[in-house]
């Protein structure tokens, strides 16, 4: 399938942020509803963000090790919201939670970073994630919810029967040779930017935005 590439911007925390992304045209915006995580908002913060966004740009909850309690109620506030989990829950925790919340979900791929990291075996990990609506690979760090970091891209050569998103130390300067190396392995494929359009954590830089926006739609 040779499909355009979407684009999330992760961790928007400011209606100027959200404004600056939708004018630019990305697919879905994600909110971080992880304590622990410098982006971390609010469900309720969350749910004043998300009334901003227009139709067809999708609002997606990052959650890491959240119970059943905590996502429902954040989706609640957040109606219509995808689910990404970015932690340790098992394929059965992600299904069946996603089911029971009538929820379309995504499941964070943590790929083990640096040269010497052996190759990640992608196709075993998409068979036991294969009701996620799609993987998002990010760089395995220490602390859960992204580190803005690469994985070493060369380790990921399996094509697989599923959907990609694209995360990690993407920046305008970067975004085009991860399409090109990862957009032929899935289904399609989208990009997952956070710190490579911020000033700060937490704080976008519009021009950052539109920098990374432009470089992939002028692939």
């Amino acid at each position: 399938m040779n499909l355009s590439t979407c684009i999330k911007i992760c961790g928007l925390t400011r209606e100027a942020d959200i404004d600056a992304a939708v004018e630019q045209g990305v697919s879905a915006i994600g909110f971080v509803q992880y304590p622990k995580s410098p982006r971390f908002i609010s469900p309720e913060r969350a749910s004043e963000l998300a009334r901003r966004l227009p139709a067809f740009v999708t609002p997606v909850l990052l959650f890491v090790n959240a119970d059943l309690q905590t996502i429902s109620k954040a989706l609640e506030l957040v109606p219509g919201a995808w689910l990404q989990f970015h932690g340790d829950e098992s394929p059965e925790f992600c299904s069946e939670t996603a089911q029971t919340l009538r929820a379309s979900w995504i499941r964070a791929v943590r790929i083990p970073g640096g040269d010497s990291a052996t190759p990640f075996d992608l196709l075993k990990y998409a068979n036991e994630y294969k009701l996620a609506q799609a993987l998002l690979l990010d760089a395995h760090v220490q602390e859960y919810g992204g580190g803005g970091k690469a994985f070493n891209w060369s380790h990921i050569t399996q094509n697989v029967n599923a959907h990609l998103v694209l995360s990690g130390g993407l920046t305008p300067a970067n975004v085009g040779s991860g399409i090109a190396h990862f957009k032929p392995l899935g289904l399609s494929l989208g990009v997952d930017v956070s710190s490579g359009v911020e000033s700060d954590k937490g704080i976008k830089d519009i021009q950052k935005i539109r920098d990374f926006v432009g470089a992939v739609r002028n692939l």
